[in-house]
Order: structure tokens, then C-alpha cells, then sequence
């Protein structure tokens, strides 16, 4: 239960120096406003069922790249379901201010300790004592899974949806008393493995850690906005070669089996990759879940803050001290109930081979769901809304 809204807040939807938040997309019922003194950033956030004081709370994480408006579908079945529904411009992302947006900034404010506090320090800007469900797509799918972990007696569900979560960091310990491979090396053996096919190919998630990444993406031959199209697309239902199945395991000739956006050719950058990709502007026209006018919103919110912020968060799962802060909790348990919800068509499903399994046999305790959503690929809430926001509200109205 929430006490009345009392936050020092600023309305963004036209009086913040910028353009109104949505161009005009955004659903009536949603309102768009900063919120200052968030663990050191000024916090951008969309905000349905706010009218009164006494719904539970429930608070969306967004992924990569995404912002606070990938909710908006979902939003107002949330509200209308009884809930007060809050998703926020992640660190690094949108309108939120206040983080570092170079490279060589510290990885380490964007490590999953410090997104657990920013998400507490925003539930508790709200009025909230706790937060029914706690709900992460894609790279807000670990942060989420870490909020329930963390801190059960706040966040009382969780549902990841997209990327599985397969539990905390081992102990730097094995039983033969050798040092085991830190992240960072594992990650070198990997990608010396995948140079080595035959087809040399390199994983997205460490082409996303280097330098040249941003520049990329920000410089695409075929422009920012031909860029954001065709990647959204090809890792949708949308793209018929989307065909995923459970790999055997992570050695690199199952993970080559990945489509490129996920284990690229060695030769190329993220731009390139998806450029083959580009759908036909009658593909364009079709795409009901992400129209022209939408898109336009991801387009100008990226032209402005480039994708460091979001690339950041790739980094830290290689970061020294991001894995030092959370091996203490090697072995706890996600004990609140939680879900997972990802598309039929999606492939980070499967993209860490046996993540799934650990999900769903030994990281969660209390998992009552795994649902695979038909017509849908990665962007499960924007691809289908009404299918996902039904499974989250029947959900937290059972479990929260």
C-alpha cells in the first residue's frame, strides 16, 4: 500500500526543454514526469493508475534497446486491472539523467547492486512500502530476477520475461582447490572458440563491450532509424528464420546455430549484421505493433543520448567488482513467486544454453509459469500486449 503521492516531480510532457515525451503515441492515461534525488539520477518515468493512493504497486524494467515507452502497450490493461503501474527510463537509457554516457566511465554504477537501489529508491520516491511485482524484458529481466532475490520483503513477485535467469555467480572455488576462469576469461576462451569455425563468428553480448560499439550503431551506413527498424524486426515474430530451439550446449558450433544478431560474423558490426534484414516497406506498412510514428520515438530519444548508457550494461557482466559484489549471494534463491513470459518466436530464450532449466529447476523456487507467447518474438509486450498483460495481471492478482 501506497501513501498519497507527495514526490517532488516535474511534468516532461512538453516544459522540459524538450519535445513532448511520445510525439503523440503515447495512450491517453499515461503520463510522462521526472522524479530528481533517485540514488543520484534524476528518474524519467511513464505512469498509469495513479489516481489514487491505495493500488498496489507494480514497476516494469526495460531492456536493450528499449525505453520506458516499450511498456506502453501494456500499461493501461495493467491500470485498469487494478494496479499502479510504473516503468522508468532505465540508468543509462531515455530521459533519466544523471549517469556517465562515455566509455571509459565506470561500469560499476551499472552493475546489478546499484540498478537493485535505484529501483528501491524509486518505489520509495513513490510512497510504496513494497511493490506487488517487479517486472524486467530483456536486459530488466536479471535486474528484476535481483530486486526478488535481494530484497523479497520488498518486491513480493517478479516476472522475467525474454531472459531467463539462472541464479547468482558461482564461489570463486572449485573442488580440486584450482582458481576457476573469472567471466572475463571464460568470455576470451569463447570468442577464441568462434574465431575458430570455419565460419569465424564473434557473441553480440562481447561485440556490445567494446569500444567501436556505439559508434556503430550511432553511424549505421543505412542510418539510425533503417538501423533500429531492421533490428527490431529481425528479432521478431516478424522474421519468418526466427526458429528457436534448445542448444545442446555452449560450445561454439551449437551457439553458431544462433541467428547473426545473436553470434555475428566475425567481419561485421551490428549495423551490417541486421542490414540484410531490412523488411519491405509493405512489411513496414503491416507492422501494426511497431508503426512509423512509433518507431520515431525510439529514433529521436537514441539520436540524442546515443547507446553507451544501455551498452554499459553489457560490460558489467565482465566487470571485476560488478561479479565480486554479487558472489556473496552464490546459491540464494528467488523464494517470492515469479513467472516467465517470452514470445514463441524469440531466441533469447535459448541464446545461454540450459539458463532456461536453471530458471525454472533450481533458481526459482516458486515458479508457477513459463509461458511462450504465439506471434510473438523478442518484443513479447509490444508484439502481443493483450496476451502479456493478461498473464502479468492474472498473475500478480494470484501470487502478489
Amino acid at each position: 500500500m501506497r501513501s498519497p503521492d507527495h514526490t517532488n516531480h516535474r511534468d516532461v510532457s512538453g516544459g522540459s526543454g524538450l519535445a513532448p515525451y511520445g510525439a503523440g503515441t503515447l495512450p491517453t492515461g499515461i503520463r510522462s514526469r521526472l522524479v530528481p534525488g533517485i540514488n543520484g539520477l534524476t528518474v524519467h518515468l511513464l505512469e498509469a493508475g495513479f489516481e489514487s493512493a491505495d493500488r498496489p504497486l507494480v514497476m516494469l524494467l526495460h531492456g536493450f534497446p528499449e525505453l520506458a515507452y516499450s511498456w506502453r502497450k501494456i500499461m493501461l490493461p495493467l491500470a485498469r486491472a487494478g494496479f499502479h503501474v510504473v516503468a522508468a527510463d532505465q540508468r543509462g537509457y531515455g530521459r533519466t539523467t544523471g549517469w556517465d554516457p562515455s566509455y571509459d566511465a565506470s561500469t560499476h554504477p551499472f552493475g546489478f547492486l546499484n540498478v537493485v537501489t535505484d529501483t528501491l529508491t524509486l518505489a520509495a520516491a513513490l510512497g510504496a512500502e513494497q511493490v506487488a511485482c517487479v517486472v524486467g524484458h530483456d536486459a530488466g529481466s536479471p535486474a528484476a530476477a535481483w530486486c526478488a532475490l535481494l530484497r523479497p520483503d520488498v518486491f513480493r513477485s517478479v516476472v522475467m520475461m525474454s531472459a531467463p535467469f539462472s541464479g547468482p555467480p558461482a564461489l570463486p572455488a572449485t573442488d580440486d582447490g584450482s582458481a576457476p576462469l573469472s567471466p572475463a576469461q571464460s568470455d576470451d576462451a569463447l570468442d577464441a572458440q568462434l574465431a575458430a569455425l570455419g565460419r569465424p563468428r564473434k557473441f553480440y553480448q562481447r561485440w556490445y563491450r567494446t569500444r567501436e560499439a556505439n559508434d556503430d550503431l550511432m553511424q549505421a551506413p543505412q542510418g539510425l532509424r533503417d538501423f533500429l527498424r531492421a533490428y527490431y524486426h529481425a528479432k521478431s515474430a516478424d522474421w519468418t528464420d526466427n526458429d528457436p530451439r534448445p542448444l545442446a550446449s555452449r560450445s561454439a558450433e551449437d551457439l553458431a546455430q544462433l541467428p547473426t544478431y545473436y553470434v555475428m560474423d566475425r567481419h561485421q558490426g551490428m549495423a551490417a549484421t541486421v542490414a540484410a534484414e531490412m523488411p519491405s516497406e509493405d512489411q513496414v506498412r503491416s507492422c501494426a505493433w511497431l508503426t512509423d510514428a512509433e518507431l520515431d520515438v525510439y529514433v529521436t530519444e537514441y539520436a540524442r543520448t546515443g547507446f553507451q548508457g544501455g551498452l554499459q550494461g553489457y560490460r558489467r557482466y565482465v566487470d571485476p567488482d560488478c561479479v565480486a559484489d554479487l558472489r556473496p549471494f552464490a546459491g540464494r534463491t528467488i523464494d517470492v513467486p515469479s513467472c516467465f513470459i517470452a514470445g514463441r518466436s524469440d531466441w533469447g530464450v535459448y541464446q545461454i544454453p540450459g539458463a532456461a532449466e536453471a530458471m525454472r529447476d533450481s533458481a526459482c523456487t516458486a515458479m508457477t509459469g513459463f509461458h511462450l507467447v504465439d506471434g510473438a518474438g523478442h518484443w513479447v509486450q509490444q508484439e502481443q500486449p493483450e496476451q502479456v498483460a493478461r498473464l502479468v495481471a492474472a498473475f500478480v492478482r494470484e501470487h502478489a
